[in-house]
């Protein structure tokens, strides 16, 4: 019975990776779909609010789409069948392809704020692999790549996608300034999304791809805010500087971990 659930999850995510992959194209305007960027009376544009990433930084879609597409692969073979750590994150991670095509359906579908709360259940579901991937140690160079790394850059990108849709969602309500206004709203995003960096730095001890992921979208809405149709003074290097605290976090706890006067990591798995 066992040996029955494990190769239906196996099955499961290799479908729901095909699924995630053909979603993403018609996401991406394949198939007769609305480029998300117009989608939702262009809501989420990269000129939609002054947290929205410029265009380029969505080609991190492209490697981690490949990541998933090389986990989903590998995580069918028979010896990854009876994998502890895959009975552990096998369903997660099938949770998370099912999610990430919900957020391009209804987005497609101009639920903007329907799209915060699948965004919000996607980065719950990618939280909970990462404590599944730090829970069991990778056994080899391959799963490193494929699962931490494909899991990290995923969990990363996700958490600063997570604070634009927050911000594109808001926008389209129009409510109004709120007091500080769409800067100084777009700077106390910022400032958290550097917070959570620091906090993934610490809790996971330096995983570089989480936070390597962040940086990256950080760095685009830095870039978007100085040269772009909406250009933005202050965001632009609030954001430059959430960019590099994220990153330079990462390397920090890194270091001083491996350093022959720290103390040993007591989480297995941890990277």
């Amino acid at each position: 019975m066992t040996k029955n659930r494990d190769l239906i999850r196996q099955i499961s995510v290799v479908v729901l990776g095909v699924l995630a992959i053909v979603g993403a194209a018609y996401g991406s305007g394949a198939f007769g779909g609305t480029p998300t960027s117009e989608a939702a009376g262009g809501a989420l544009s990269a000129s939609a609010t002054p947290v929205a990433p410029a265009s380029t930084a969505f080609a991190i879609w492209s490697v981690i789409y490949l990541g998933l597409i090389g986990y989903a692969v590998w995580q069918a073979l028979p010896a990854q069948r009876e994998s502890t750590r895959q009975r552990a994150m096998g369903w997660l991670a099938a949770a998370s392809l099912v999610l990430n095509a919900a957020w391009l359906l209804v987005v497609q579908a101009g639920w903007v704020w329907v799209s915060v709360v699948v965004m919000a259940a996607l980065l719950v579901v990618l939280v909970l692999i990462l404590e599944r991937m730090r829970a069991t140690a990778s056994s080899s160079w391959v799963e490193t790549v494929l699962v931490d790394g494909t899991f990290g850059l995923y969990l990363g990108w996700v958490t600063v996608a997570a604070i634009a849709n927050v911000a594109a969602a808001a926008a389209s309500s129009e409510p109004g300034d709120l007091g500080l206004g769409a800067t100084g709203w777009s700077v106390v995003l910022l400032v958290a999304a550097a917070v959570i960096g620091i906090a993934f730095a610490i809790h996971t001890g330096g995983r570089l791809t989480i936070n390597l992921a962040m940086a990256w979208g950080l760095a685009w809405i830095a870039v978007g805010r100085w040269d772009g149709p909406l250009e933005d003074a202050t965001v632009a290097p609030v954001a430059a500087a959430a960019a590099a605290v994220v990153l330079l976090a990462a390397l920090v706890v890194r270091v001083r971990r491996r350093s022959p006067t720290a103390r040993p990591a007591t989480v297995p798995g941890a990277r």
